[in-house]
């Protein structure tokens, strides 16, 4: 681990060629204008401020001498993706711990447990995330007994996929403190056993404080690492800027050391989780851009309920599959109210999270308000958007709220989806098309770590609604497909709108900052199959190569 950390940062410190006026000449290049049509180009300017200085198209008079030029070979250039919505240090923190993201069995898990506390015998606790009881078709949450057979002789803490529940098994519920007699926290519940009311094992959404409490949090140096590990594989998947969405105190240090030390890689927006966290980053406002327009702090994120998978997101029926159960609200109605007033007072942008179609009302219900006492461009946010009344929908052309969605989600979620919300709701569930035909800005993320952080992916199910295994046939609820053009622009333009950056990024264009990809292949005549394999060759930023695949 030592030597593979001090190998990683002498690599992300090693100098850059310093700038000057290039010429890429000889591209496919592909972006959308401010008209939101696209534009196709052969050719572009970068001045030695690393912002665009001309776009070139054919016929175009090429410049007479600059300092560099570029053959493209005719390659495809993309503006540089921008994730709407991820989770960056989980991303990386996961990447050093546990994964059970891929596993398709409570069996298959289980070893993979065991295999991973006998390669790590020192550790006091086993640390992981990715597991989902409905990928292996379990029908009920996993067990502490289930985790004990695996490790009996230490604590392990599993984060769910969604993070919205933690699995645990006996050394760390007592490790925590935790029995029959603890009480369900506000916003959260205890699973528990049908004999005494013993915790079973899974605690979601707060009442995964009770245990994370005790769980070791990692060293500000695993958290340089991890940095390190995320911002590759971001980079690798043409990620030029991410927004990053519940960033806590610890993240926006680790954002920050890796500013002073120029290892910042990537460009990261960054919302705050919650108000305390707003506070200690930005103080009075939100931050202006540091480190070269590398860092910036926009916001905050409000928590308003939990997931669908975990059951914690607010439905106004109950769950189809769980009569007994509606969800609950992480933060109640009016203290959503009180929070967004303490932001929106001091300019802060809000983005609330909402799952269940009564939280994704009472957001609206909440916006609706407040707009009514704090004017301007406030572009508020709803995160997720996933399930929404169709009565509601066209509450989402009002006041310029931004759905911030997530593609791959809908695929991932299908058949959980179904369970959960039974036949009637289906149509309101990742609604894209009707929430951007409503007057909604639509900015694609992945939820990284929830899913893999790949943009090309997320496109393939915009426009198609089909998973990676070809299933369903024709799409699932294909009237929600948006088009190769939309699906482009919500990981470009979209997103930069949605983080008011639009005049930095999102485009290829002069004043723009110079990010962009080379790929191989044309996303615009791409099948869905064909765009989810794109291969990212060569990723700038800046003006500078910032990563290059090896051949």
């Amino acid at each position: 681990m030592k030597a593979h950390s001090a190998a990683l940062l002498a690599a992300l410190l090693a100098p850059c060629t310093a700038r000057a006026d290039t010429l890429i000449d000889n591209v496919d290049g592909i972006t959308m204008d401010e008209a939101g049509k696209v534009d196709r180009f052969d050719g572009f300017i970068i001045g030695n401020d690393g912002r665009i200085a001309q776009v070139l198209h054919r016929g175009d008079k090429r410049p007479g001498r600059v300092d560099y030029r570029l053959d493209g070979q005719g390659r495809v250039v993309l503006p540089g993706l921008i994730d709407a919505h991820a989770h960056i240090m989980l991303l990386g923190i996961g990447a050093l711990t546990l994964d059970l993201s891929n596993t398709k069995s409570l069996v298959e898990a289980q070893a993979r447990i065991a295999a991973w506390a006998a390669a790590h015998p020192g550790q006091p606790w086993i640390i992981g995330r990715g597991w989902n009881q409905d990928k292996w078709n379990l029908g009920r949450f996993p067990t502490a007994a289930e985790l004990d057979a695996a490790v009996p002789d230490r604590p392990v803490w599993l984060e769910r996929a969604d993070e919205h529940a933690g699995w645990a098994n006996s050394a760390a519920i007592a490790a925590a403190g935790i029995t029959a007699a603890t009480k369900d926290p506000a916003g959260g519940k205890i699973e528990r056993l049908a004999a005494g009311g013993k915790p079973s094992g899974v605690f979601v959404d707060t009442a995964k404080d009770l245990v994370m409490r005790v769980v070791p949090r990692p060293r500000p140096e695993d958290r340089d690492v991890a940095l390190a590990e995320a911002q590759e594989s971001l980079l690798s998947r043409g990620l030029t800027t991410v927004t990053d969405m519940g960033a806590t105190i610890e993240d926006w240090q680790t954002y920050r050391r890796a500013g002073d030390l120029g290892s910042l890689r990537i460009r990261i927006m960054a919302y705050a989780r919650g108000i305390e966290a707003m506070e200690l980053m930005g103080g009075p406002r939100p931050t202006p851009w540091l480190y070269d327009e590398r860092l910036k702090l926009n916001g905050v994120k409000l928590y308003l309920d939990g997931s669908l998978g975990s059951r914690g997101a607010v439905l106004k029926v109950p769950y189809a599959d769980s009569p007994a159960e509606r969800g609950h609200y992480l933060t109640s109605p009016v203290q959503l109210r009180n929070l967004m007033s303490r932001a929106a007072i001091d300019n802060f942008q809000i983005a609330i999270h909402g799952i269940g179609d009564a939280a994704n009302a009472e957001a609206l219900m909440a916006i609706d308000e407040l707009s009514q006492t704090y004017k301007g461009d406030r572009r508020w946010r709803i995160e997720h958007a996933q399930v929404v009344d169709p009565a509601d929908v066209p509450k989402f052309g009002q006041h310029g709220i931004i759905a911030s969605m997530q593609p791959v989600h809908q695929t991932s979620d299908r058949l959980m989806a179904e369970a959960r919300l039974g036949p009637v709701r289906l149509s309101g569930a990742y609604a894209w098309r009707s929430l951007k035909t409503a007057g909604a800005t639509l900015a694609f993320g992945s939820d990284a770590p929830v899913e893999r952080p790949d943009p090309f992916a997320g496109m393939a199910a915009a426009i198609s609604r089909v998973g990676s295994d070809g299933q369903p046939f024709g799409g699932w609820q294909p009237q929600e497909r948006v088009t190769r053009e939309e699906a482009l622009a919500a990981y470009t333009t979209g997103a930069a709108y949605a983080g008011f950056a639009e005049r930095r990024i999102g485009r290829i264009a002069p004043g723009l900052q110079a990010d962009f990809i080379f790929v191989d292949r044309d996303p615009l005549l791409a099948t869905p199959s064909e765009l989810a394999a794109t291969v990212v060759q060569e990723v700038w930023i800046g003006g500078r190569k910032a990563w290059e695949r090896k051949r």
